[in-house]
């Protein structure tokens, strides 16, 4: 149904371009799939092409022009990765943001673009544009997917996908011929994607991408791992996220893949398992999220059930790992292994729905190694890959056989890397970004006139294994008042390992030592809880208990003791630390939507539960503005307690130690 036709001599360069391609090489295989009431529906790269065409000619209709900024703002659905590219066929920049994200935050995004239009999933998404729409000047239409709840809504300025779509049918040749003429103009350096930054370090800057850069990048990290159009992919991560960009959008394009978007996050794990994807990308959180779940499950089983489980898992983080790589394991071992994934094993990746996984990625920041030697020592070939926003993602990734739980990989093909003075990785990329939108000032500080790009990581390469190795952002490196290193992220990560932790954030950049407040993870400690007969009736009771304390104390001590075998990283340890009376939270701005933790506004939030864990006060009164699910804003008062914890003396490694 009309898009460009696709010459041999042609360079695939830009998105028409690659859904050009894909029909004529892969028309009639899969190309989107969607659960929806429980039943699994598929489009062909045939039937999606169609789809596409229509609503950039219905699009067209509605007065789009090129250059306009289009909001896309919703869970995972066809309808809306068709809207992506149908915006991107007629010249226009489709700029996704988040679904969750509140009235407020869509504000900035949708100000700051002047987008004019907007393609929503449902009456959510529809209503908080509408209560924001007084200060949304440039905003002319929306158009819906879904039409539930909005029958009785002013139609003058609301549009349903499917009158999209039948515009389209109905439009006239000249439409057509409009809707060829915008296609032919797009280049490679025709502006593709705005992607806005996740605003760690402040307000949320807007990426710049090319369909030069999408297409190279994603060209690259398929050509690295082998993707082809017998890939299945589940595209789960929220769309605004430049991670689900690249994968569903610039991945599936490039090589044709099938995209699987899952009914809800409610049933995300069930459509997992019967997706069964054979690529698989998921943020640190996840995979924390998943082990946990599977601990969970196991406290629950019958004492032999949890006495197999504990056998196989301890000969799995013995020998699995080499049994993966290919490396020498002695018969008996290797028949153990085999006996355990008969039992335990296969099952339980057949359960987190792994069993066909074929390439797995951890990204978005850094994971414990204990979390990634859990995954790979089941036989998933979970592995690390470093990028940003403003590279179009890939700059590093790990090939199958160099596979290290603290490094992050090598460039891959079209990225160049190295280390500043600072300590701060630069780079060159295909996928380089073209610029902030609207802030020439940051795009200045952040790519030279030579096309290197500051990252805002602290890192080197490591001699052993000529892998990038990323210590921390290199705002959040310090020193201690000692002059020892002061490395937050890497001890939180070795916090969060343990099931109980959902969030750790550490403070003692010059200071004399190291607190830090915990988050339970409600889920884990919920079910210990109940197990050991503890009522509670909120978040907030259960991570005052004394019992928690005790247990996370453990858990502290335990990261103590481990970092007290590292010379770089001894003074680290936390010395006293508390737990939260409620859950860090992106509405209250503690942490962005990719769940990063924004170390400075919570520094200045709990100013005063940071100043009693520098004192001698064993609690501290707090009262805490929170934001509720509705929108509104409310107090929540509360007593911490704080705990102290033991440091260990450093230890230092025997030099004959094998």
């Amino acid at each position: 149904m009309g898009g460009i036709m696709q010459s041999s001599n042609d360079v695939l360069d830009t998105m028409p371009k690659l859904l050009a391609r894909n029909v004529q090489q892969f028309g009639n295989s899969p190309a989107f799939r969607e659960k929806d009431l429980g039943i699994w529906q598929t489009w062909t790269w045939n039937e999606a092409n169609e789809q596409v065409m229509l609503l950039a000619k219905g699009l067209i209709e509605l007065g789009i022009m090129e250059g306009d900024h289009v909001a896309v703002i919703g869970r995972n659905r066809p309808y809306l990765y068709w809207s992506l590219l149908a915006a991107q066929h007629i010249g226009a920049v489709p700029v996704p943001l988040y679904q969750d994200a509140v009235a407020e935050e869509m504000e900035y995004i949708l100000t700051h673009c002047n987008a004019t239009f907007a393609i929503v999933g449902d009456q959510e998404q529809v209503d908080k544009i509408q209560d924001i729409s007084k200060k949304l000047t440039s905003l002319k239409d929306i158009v819906y997917v879904d039409p539930k709840g909005l029958r009785k809504y002013d139609k003058k300025r609301l549009h349903s996908f499917e009158d999209m779509i039948k515009s389209g049918m109905k439009s006239s040749s000249s439409i057509h011929d409009q809707l060829q003429d915008r296609i032919g103009k797009i280049e490679k350096e025709s502006t593709c994607v705005l992607l806005y930054t996740s605003g760690t370090t402040g307000k949320s800057k807007g990426v710049v991408q090319t369909h030069g850069a999408i297409v190279g990048a994603a060209m690259s990290a398929n050509e690295h791992d082998g993707l082809t159009k017998d890939d299945y992919q589940l595209s789960y991560l929220p769309m605004a996220w430049v991670g689900d960009y690249m994968l569903s959008v610039g991945q599936g394009m490039a090589s044709g893949a099938c995209i699987n978007c899952p009914e809800g996050a409610d049933t995300f794990q069930v459509d997992l398992r019967e997706v069964g994807p054979s690529y698989f990308l998921g943020p640190p959180p996840l995979w924390e999220r998943i082990k946990t779940s599977v601990y969970i499950r196991i406290q629950d089983a019958s004492a032999i059930k949890r006495g197999a489980f504990n056998f196989f898992m301890n000969h799995a983080a013995k020998v699995g790992k080499d049994i993966l790589e290919k490396r020498s394991v002695n018969i008996l071992d290797r028949f153990l292994y085999f006996l355990g994934n008969i039992i335990i094993y296969g099952p339980l990746k057949n359960m987190l729905g792994m069993s066909n996984v074929r390439i797995a990625y951890t990204a978005g920041e850094a994971i414990s190694s204990e979390l990634f030697d859990f995954y790979r020592s089941l036989g998933i070939n979970l592995k690390q890959l470093y990028g940003q926003t403003e590279a179009s993602v890939f700059l590093t990734m790990q090939n199958n056989n160099e596979v290290y739980a603290d490094t992050v990989g090598k460039p891959i093909k079209g990225v160049e890397l190295k280390i500043g003075e600072n300590g701060e990785v630069l780079y060159r990329s295909v996928g380089s970004f073209k610029e902030y939108y609207k802030n020439p000032k940051a795009t200045k500080e952040t790519k030279d006139k030579d096309g290197w790009v500051a990252t805002g990581d602290a890192g080197y390469m490591d001699e052993n294994t000529g892998q990038l190795r990323i210590i921390d952002r290199a705002n959040s490196v310090g020193k201690l008042k000692n002059g020892a290193l002061f490395a937050p992220k890497y001890v939180e990560n070795k916090l969060k390992f343990f099931p109980n932790i959902l969030e750790a954030v550490l403070f003692g950049d010059a200071r004399d030592r190291c607190v830090a407040f915990l988050n339970i993870d409600l889920a884990a400690v919920g079910n210990w809880a109940e197990r050991n007969n503890i009522s509670y009736s909120s978040y907030q009771e259960l991570a005052a208990h004394e019992e928690v304390g005790k247990i996370l104390k453990e858990h502290v001590e335990e990261v103590n003791k481990d970092l007290a075998t590292d010379p770089t990283m001894s003074s680290c340890q936390i010395k006293r630390f508390l737990v939260l009376h409620k859950e860090l939270d992106p509405d209250d701005g503690e942490i962005t939507r990719t769940r990063k933790v924004k170390r400075s506004f919570v520094s200045e939030k709990y100013s005063d539960l940071v100043s009693a864990l520098y004192s001698d006060k064993t609690s501290i009164a707090t009262k805490t503005e929170v934001t509720y699910e509705d929108g509104r804003k409310g107090e929540l008062e509360a007593t911490v307690k704080i705990v102290d914890a033991t440091l260990y003396e450093l230890k230092k490694q025997d030099k004959n130690a094998a």
